[in-house]
């Protein structure tokens, strides 16, 4: 025949459903189980068959499976009762930030990252970063703060992974059909969609921007797909991660300089902008170009303005793993855009640079950390090293006083806790728990959950993953085209009762993922453990560039393949975030074994602890603050080594010896009930420790109170009277570096004296201040424990300005009281000091006393 067209034919949504669409294009769904049930229940095939996307579900469900719940009366109840929760969500009479922070009321908080990991039905996130920045959205709406987020959309998205015969990982990229997608067109302040201009070398290249609602807050992502742009600019955002260099920068001026005029075009003026990873650095640059181009600001003060209103998070804990640019690309692409903010060359390229061994380089991290007033890592010991990485930037100061803090990550409970655990705290918890996680004693309720209940709770879960192990292994052998032979050997894949233990991330090598097969002897003997049958499941991506990575994974899938572990080790491919509730809610044990410390922070798990998994963990990340001694262990000592091999031996040691001697005898010891009330009393306290201290509530409501607050603040400060502030700061600190080099200090105070707790020293300082003021120095005492060439928990005291020479020299006098036994130094320094200045370090100046 002869075919005149083709036709696409949707289902006709029922009158008693017709907020089905409303429902499926806010993604509240993802983390409302009731929600996701409705859909779920329309075509349980089909709704796997979709990646659970209800968009997608809603255009390919057949019109009779639509009509015949709209006519089943519970069902229409059930959606009904979504629904007014969903229209309570969305319509509160208040929220936790409108009461905590009314001063804030209107104060727009926009939040920039490369990757946004909401829901496994819109693939465009890679991993932790991406997951985190998900989970800091759907918190953001659950706690009600004026927020928005910007991205990249990735049409093609991160890739779906397979698993060839080899064990080999394959990637394979599909795009995105935005129609199937909950996205759509932003429109901005002008009544048109949003399309943003960005001018890279040799040509202009254009954004189109998709809007999607996540409960109560937008995420704007950015998309250069669009027919205004030459063939290989609409492929620019295709893929997240992928490229080259080239690109990689081009992404990134997309991202930072693009993100800004979105923002702008939507009509929206933010009062605090996080940069979530440095990827968006260049943001800092674009609200510069504004205050200079429109506000007619000086640079400096320009930098003022933006300093006090950006917040930057640093996730990275090795150097490498930075964003560092050759100056010759800047060149390229950055010699039209320096002059627009009053700079020349040597200037700008002097805010990021960052010596390599290729050369001088323009570093990502380093231009964050020079346009953000307020800078955080991602767990207590990442904060540590974080400072210790970028002291350099500060030269003079003590590590430990580098303006770099903490606040450790979290995750969003309502994503991630399981739907039997959920059910069963329902059960055992006071009402409105979720909401009330950080008031004393709400919690203990967990303890007294009776151990057969919680085991119970625990064995359903586990059930649900054995089973979705051998569907995903049955679905890659016939893939493979393995013989039906094989395919009813997979059924008996993993045993229900047998130990499982689980470990799922990024395969990056530092992570270690093989540590386990280190020695293959006592490896068999823990899987042919006489206290019981012990297995293990792996799942992961590793970066399609990363062969050492991809290596690591051929090794586990071989492994794997062998006829004596076929049925006791697996790997799972495609690693998500459905692989990742299945995990994190189903296995025993929760293995993470990086060469510390090179993980930021290990969220996978917090996620597993919710669940009642307990840890096998090195001290490393969010561990060295969740550890207690009774909700999990470790794998060897706090520190850090020269030697990998060295490192690999002992932690693998250590790993054994605790798997041996500890773990698998407490699982299998069990009651005459069969429960293990011992084991199930360390899952109970994994539980109790994480719930609020590793909850996203938790991490946002920190960042609200130590960040975004103040950021606010100091944003509001800096802008009044036509930037007043801004542009006496930053005279006056033009004025101190012009001055800096005639400051000099003398000292004088005990040495190699001995005190008693509760005695003073005194110390007196001469100090000249060459073209400066007394009140543009603050003199102190620094004191603390020498850590061989420096100071280790310093602790600063002012010194008094009691007097003047006449030739000009200042006399300061201070005492300072030691509250610590054992070996002591101290120090006298002078730094810049003014009271609009964020902290007293950033200007990066100090002079000590001789």
């Amino acid at each position: 025949m002869n075919i005149l067209g083709r036709l696409s034919i949707f289902p006709r949504i029922p009158e008693a459903l017709h907020r089905l669409p409303e429902l499926a294009n806010n993604l509240w769904w993802s983390w409302n189980d009731e929600a996701q049930a409705i859909f779920r229940d329309i075509d349980p095939e089909l709704w796997e068959r979709v990646t659970h996307n209800p968009v997608k579900l809603l255009r390919e469900v057949k019109q009779a499976k639509l009509d015949a719940v709209a006519a089943d009366a519970p069902f229409v109840a059930r959606y009904q009762a979504v629904l007014d929760h969903f229209d309570a969500y969305m319509n509160p009479a208040e929220t936790w930030f409108s009461r905590t922070f009314p001063d804030l009321a209107g104060q727009t908080i926009a939040y920039f990252s490369a990757e946004f990991g909401l829901h496994e039905a819109l693939p465009i996130y890679s991993g932790g970063l991406g997951v985190l920045s998900g989970d800091h959205c759907k918190t953001a709406s659950d706690l009600g703060l004026p927020f928005v987020a910007i991205g990249f959309l990735y049409p093609q998205g991160y890739f779906t992974q397979y698993i060839n015969s080899e064990g080999w990982q394959e990637a394979r990229y599909s795009k995105l059909s935005f129609s199937e997608v909950p996205a759509t067109p932003a429109i901005g302040q002008d009544g048109h969609e949003v399309l943003v201009k960005c001018d890279l070398p040799g040509r202009e290249v254009y954004a189109k921007v998709w809007k999607i609602q996540v409960g109560r807050i937008p995420l704007y992502l950015m998309d250069t797909d669009v027919p205004q742009n030459q063939p290989g600019d609409r492929e620019l955002s295709a893929r997240l991660y992928g490229g080259d260099q080239n690109l990689r920068i081009s992404q990134e001026f997309v991202l930072g300089i693009g993100g800004v005029r979105a923002v702008r075009a939507l009509g929206l003026q933010p009062a605090v902008w996080h940069m979530n990873e440095g990827h968006s650095a260049f943001l800092g640059l674009e609200r510069a170009r504004h205050y200079v181009q429109d506000q007619g600001l000086s640079f400096a003060a320009a930098l003022e303005v933006v300093r006090a209103s950006t917040v930057f998070t640093t996730h990275t804990p090795v150097p490498a793993g930075h964003d560092v640019f050759n100056w010759d690309m800047m060149d390229r692409f950055f010699s039209h855009y320096w002059p627009q903010l009053g700079l020349e060359r040597e200037q700008f390229l002097a805010l990021a640079r960052h010596d390599q061994v290729w050369g001088p380089g323009f570093s990502m991290t380093v231009l964050a950390l020079h346009m953000a007033g307020r800078t955080n890592g991602v767990a207590a010991l990442h904060g540590i090293v974080s400072r210790d990485m970028w002291q350099w930037l500060w030269p003079g100061t003590p590590v430990d006083e580098i303006p770099i803090g903490h606040v450790t990550n979290g995750v969003h409970l309502e994503t991630w806790l399981g739907p039997e655990m959920a059910a069963l705290l329902d059960a055992h918890l006071p009402a409105g728990w979720r909401d009330r996680l950080d008031e004393p004693g709400v919690l203990d309720g967990i303890y007294a959950i009776p151990a057969a209940d919680f085991w119970q709770t625990h064995m359903a879960a586990k059930r649900r993953l054995i089973d979705f192990v051998r569907r995903r292994a049955r679905a890659r052998a016939i893939r493979q085209g393995e013989s039906p032979a094989v395919l009813a050997q997979i059924e008996h894949v993993f045993d229900v009762d047998a130990f499982t233990i689980g470990f799922a991330r990024r395969f990056a090598t530092y992570k270690r993922a093989t540590l386990i097969f280190q020695d293959m002897a006592r490896f068999n003997r823990l899987l042919a453990n006489p206290h019981g049958p012990t297995q293990i499941v792996f799942s992961g991506k590793a970066h399609p560039a990363d062969d050492a990575g991809k290596t690591y994974i051929q090794h586990i899938v071989r492994v794997a393949q062998t006829p004596e572990y076929w049925d006791k080790v697996g790997f799972i491919e495609n690693y998500d975030m459905n692989v990742g509730r299945y995990l994190v809610q189903g296995v025993d044990l929760w293995l993470n074994n990086p060469r510390r410390p090179r993980e930021a922070s290990g969220t996978s798990g917090e996620k597993a602890a919710m669940n009642g998994v307990p840890n096998l963990s090195v001290l490393d990340g969010w561990w060295v603050e969740g550890y207690n001694g009774k909700n999990g262990w470790v794998i060897g000592e706090e520190r850090e080594y020269r030697d990998h091999e060295v490192q690999d031996e002992a932690d693998s040691l250590s790993l054994y010896q605790a798997l041996e001697q500890d773990i698998v005898p407490l699982f299998f010891d069990r009651d005459d009930q069969g429960v293990p009330q011992g084991w199930v009393a360390v899952a109970k306290e994994a539980m109790h420790s994480s719930l609020w201290a590793f909850s996203f509530r938790r991490m946002l409501e920190e960042y609200c109170q130590q960040l975004y607050s103040p950021a606010a603040h100091g944003s509001a400060q800096v802008a009044a009277a036509k930037f007043a502030t801004a542009r006496d700061l930053a005279a006056w600190k033009a004025k101190v570096r012009q001055s800096w080099p005639q400051v000099g200090a003398a000292a004088q105070g005990p040495d190699e004296s001995q005190l008693t707790i509760g005695e003073a020293a005194t110390v007196s300082a001469q100090v000249h201040l060459g073209g400066l003021r007394p009140e543009d120095v603050l003199v102190e005492i620094v004191f603390g424990e020498d850590d061989g060439g420096g100071l280790a928990e310093p602790v600063a005291t002012a010194m008094a300005l009691v007097g003047k020479q006449a030739n000009g020299v200042l006399l300061y006098r201070g005492d300072f009281e030691p509250h610590h036994t054992g070996a002591l130094v101290y120090g006298v320094r002078v730094l810049p000091h003014h009271p609009a200045m964020l902290n007293k370090h950033e200007l990066g100046l100090v002079r000590w006393a001789h």
